[in-house]
């Protein structure tokens, strides 16, 4: 039995296919399109993975959208004559798109459908809706190993929840509890990315980057925590919340919030895009995340209690923020924790797929070991011809013998300073780089983290780099023990790689704290202390280990810095022309793809 599963017309549109459970391929249309969170029909990923699993449409027993579109144009009805007469400008906007689209995806599906195969018949396939939040925790459920579950996902909104709590147990899932639309964390954290001068959707990663400069001794941090639980949001025991929606603007509104409102509360200008960082945003950006944190800790408690599982799953957009993943390993709530590492909307066309292979098809479920995202390696390949082409075209390139020699002369170069391209295998499925479309560099140069971000990805001085550590090392650097294959997870630095950190840290600028940081590996150490960590196993991913191990043969340290293959508001490279032309472009020195390297 094979299913497709298709996200797309909000944001990050992707496909996944499925067969007897089994995850074939998933990809995000981003990649194909070159357009950051490209939200369109994913025609091009869809063609990528027939071409890959050689398959045809005719070959699926069901094809799947990951929600219900006349459920979410329900809520928005609702929601516009609740708040009426506000709203009308954003009403109309909005009814202009439903009307002439998005009440229409079946029937546009079906026809981009047909305009990749035109031998398609569109009558023989099953096109089923999934429900937005089903399908995030059946993301997350399904490919975990897991027998059974609690299962927590947490985002923005889908069709009308915000947060849904429920239990998984063989090949079903049970939904336990929900929050609903406008109440929404996700929407909380947008907000306050929003009036940090970020974009909404996209950026909230940096708010949470940025929490790490604030300051936790100073009495504006303590106030703005109280604001936040005092006007903004009510927070119970049991994890449930409400917004104070007279706060808020997003449910009639084009913004998030009204300006004037919040720059009273918190007594603080709203920021643009391009205006200075300054101290107070570093410390409003760690209030919120500090309350987000509070949030979450407490609904994973109130799921344990209910479930009384050992296991938790984790996806929705809120489960990709990292540093709330290390709280909750760290908390020790469950014994056992699985994040979707494609978190975010792109990761329900996967969890869409996996329900109409366990709910629709009623396949039977056996869980893997240590489970079934293959390392999210799960995206195309390239053909040697590709390279070859590349190789024609430039002359200053050296084709390895084999891995050992390719591990050898690139960990030398690491070693040695260099940026390098490292393009191999299997392209990631999410937002993170694994080490198939990764820039890499060595984590104990102590120029490397402002090098990077501001001659080669060209993105804002303040964002962290994270490392790449060898699983059966990790806690030789890290308080951590376990894995963390996705990124996912930020846990501190052992103190003994720590040096004469001064007493009064917390009092220095900004651009002081990020470039002082006193490490053997500061590179990947951010200004907490802390890292968000990628633990790389020999057998789930075993040219990258192979790479970091020679490293470590070479220098004695078991990491290297992992980020990105891409700029700044670009996707990551999908093919080795893009991976060329990144490389032509930047301050990298050095492009790896397969065995070959090219140099400037």
């Amino acid at each position: 039995m094979k299913t497709l599963g298709i996200s797309c017309y909000y944001h990050d549109a992707a496909i996944a296919i499925v067969e007897g459970g089994k995850i074939l391929f998933a990809a995000q249309e981003e990649r194909y399109s070159r357009i950051k969170n490209d939200e369109n029909f994913p025609e091009r990923a869809i063609k990528s993975g027939l071409d890959f699993c050689n398959l045809t449409l005719s070959d699926f027993d069901v094809i799947i959208f990951y929600e219900k579109p006349f459920l979410k144009f329900e809520r928005l009805l609702e929601t516009y004559l609740y708040f009426a007469p506000k709203g009308l400008i954003s009403f109309i906007k909005a009814m202009n798109v439903w009307t002439s689209k998005k009440l229409l995806i079946k029937s546009d599906i079906k026809k981009e459908l047909k305009k990749i195969d035109k031998n398609f018949d569109v009558k023989k396939t099953k096109l089923l809706f999934s429900e937005h939040h089903l399908s995030h925790a059946a993301s997350a459920y399904y490919p975990s190993s897991f027998q059974d579950a609690a299962i927590l996902t947490i985002d923005g909104v889908g069709e009308f929840t915000t947060t849904s709590l429920a239990f998984g147990n063989n090949n079903k899932i049970n939904i336990l509890k929900e929050i609903h639309f406008p109440h929404s964390i996700g929407l909380l954290y947008s907000a306050v990315t929003y009036f940090l001068g970020f974009k909404v959707n996209s950026d909230e990663y940096k708010v949470m980057g940025l929490a790490a400069y604030g300051d936790y001794r100073s009495a504006e941090t303590k106030k703005y925590i109280q604001i936040i639980e005092k006007d903004l949001i009510s927070i119970n025991e049991n994890g449930s919340y409400k917004l104070n929606m007279e706060n808020f603007t997003f449910p009639y509104a084009l913004r998030m919030i009204d300006d004037k409102k919040w720059e009273n509360l918190f007594t603080l200008k709203k920021r643009n895009s391009d205006d200075e960082l300054m101290q107070s945003h570093c410390n409003l950006a760690y209030a919120f995340q500090k309350a987000t944190e509070k949030i979450v800790l407490l609904l994973c408690k109130e799921i344990k209690r209910t479930t009384q599982s050992e296991n938790l799953c984790l996806a929705g957009g809120v489960a990709l923020n990292s540093v709330i993943n290390g709280v909750l390993v760290e908390n020790k709530v469950f014994k056992n924790i699985f994040i979707q590492p494609a978190g975010g909307d792109a990761g329900g066309a996967l969890g869409a797929a996996l329900v109409a292979n366990y709910t629709y098809l009623n396949q039977e479920r056996k869980a893997e070991f240590p489970d079934a995202m293959q390392n999210s390696l799960l995206g195309n390949s390239f053909k040697q011809i590709e390279i070859d082409d590349l190789v024609a075209i430039h002359s200053n390139h050296f084709i390895c013998s084999d891995d050992d020699e390719l591990c050898i002369k690139t960990a030398q170069l690491i070693a040695d300073g260099n940026v390098i391209g490292w393009f191999q295998g299997r392209m990631e499925f999410g937002p993170r780089a694994l080490g198939n479309r990764s820039i890499i560099g060595d984590a104990r140069n102590a120029n490397m983290q402002k090098h990077l971000n501001l001659k080669v990805k060209n993105r804002e001085s303040f964002r962290p780099f994270a490392p790449a550590v060898l699983e059966e090392d990790v806690n030789q650097y890290f308080d951590f023990k376990g894995n963390s294959p996705f990124m996912l997870q930020v846990h501190k630095v052992r103190k003994e790689h720590l040096k004469n950190l001064t007493e009064n840290y917390q009092q220095l600028s900004i651009n002081e704290k990020l470039y002082t940081v006193k490490s053997c590996i500061p590179a990947v150490t951010h200004v907490d202390m802390s890292a968000r960590i990628q633990t790389v196993n020999k057998e789930q991913h075993p040219l990258f280990w192979k790479l970091i191990n020679t490293f470590k043969n070479q220098t004695n340290c078991s990491l290297i810095i992992n980020t990105s293959f891409n700029i700044k508001d670009e996707p990551i490279v999908c093919t080795p022309e893009d991976a060329y032309n990144c490389f032509i472009k930047t301050n990298m020195d050095i492009l790896v793809i397969g065995n070959t390297l090219f140099y400037k």
